[in-house]
């Protein structure tokens, strides 16, 4: 495939974020009453945002806007609290990183977490920098599956959407991919299954973050 940049997605792609997301907001709703889930549950609630999350956390019956405004900001306190506790990044992207700075290759972020914390999390856990652009969810761009965020990444990087690989775990980054003009990597070490990324329109699929050499190399 032609390679001139990757645009990686965060939670599911580059960190594995699913247990201090989970464990925080089984502490919010503890503390509110509600029954908490289990660890897969959390992975069908994640993907879209952070208000999205706890949403679908929320028992229907419990969910009036109150309640959601109230267990969204307890949970922006308590992930804001707990986010590296046991995140960390998956094994081979460091060395996935690594073999695409070495090619010359240029990184960025799209991640639909709040746009302060995922740049904080990607200095953290990512301390050689190797993205050119880190971007979160931005109150003037619209969230993925939107493709506004991903064209903006191509436009500034001045490189058509085409020649640009997207990585992502969820059907909301397969959508995003799709939408942009960009081919559609699924990865398999993520948050979803390999259905649910074909079904939106995963070109490929990828089940090691060490294979997407393989695909650049295809030419």
């Amino acid at each position: 495939m032609a390679c001139k940049a990757v645009i990686f997605d965060l939670d599911g792609t580059l960190l594995d974020t699913l247990a201090d997301l989970a464990d925080s907001m089984n502490r919010v709703l503890s503390r509110a009453g509600f029954p908490a889930h289990s660890l897969d549950e959390y992975r069908y609630f994640v993907g879209d945002g952070l208000a999205t999350m706890v949403r679908r956390a929320l028992p229907e019956a419990g969910c009036d806007e109150e309640t959601l405004r109230r267990c969204f900001t307890d949970m922006q306190e308590e992930y804001g609290r707990n986010w590296a506790v046991k995140t960390a990044p998956y094994t081979g992207v460091m060395e996935m990183l690594e073999g695409l700075a070495a090619r010359n290759i240029s990184m960025a972020v799209l991640s639909n977490k709040p746009h302060d914390w995922t740049v904080e999390m990607t200095d953290y856990f990512f301390p050689q920098r190797p993205f050119a652009m880190v971007f979160g969810q931005r109150p003037s761009v619209p969230k993925k599956p939107d493709p506004a965020g991903a064209l903006e990444i191509a436009a500034r990087f001045a490189f058509a959407p085409a020649d640009i690989l997207y990585l992502g775990d969820t059907n909301t980054d397969m959508k995003t991919a799709r939408g942009a003009g960009m081919p559609a990597i699924g990865v398999l070490w993520g948050f979803r299954p390999a259905e649910e990324l074909l079904a939106s329109g995963a070109d490929r699929l990828i089940g090691h973050p060490s294979e997407l050499f393989n695909l650049i190399d295809e030419g």
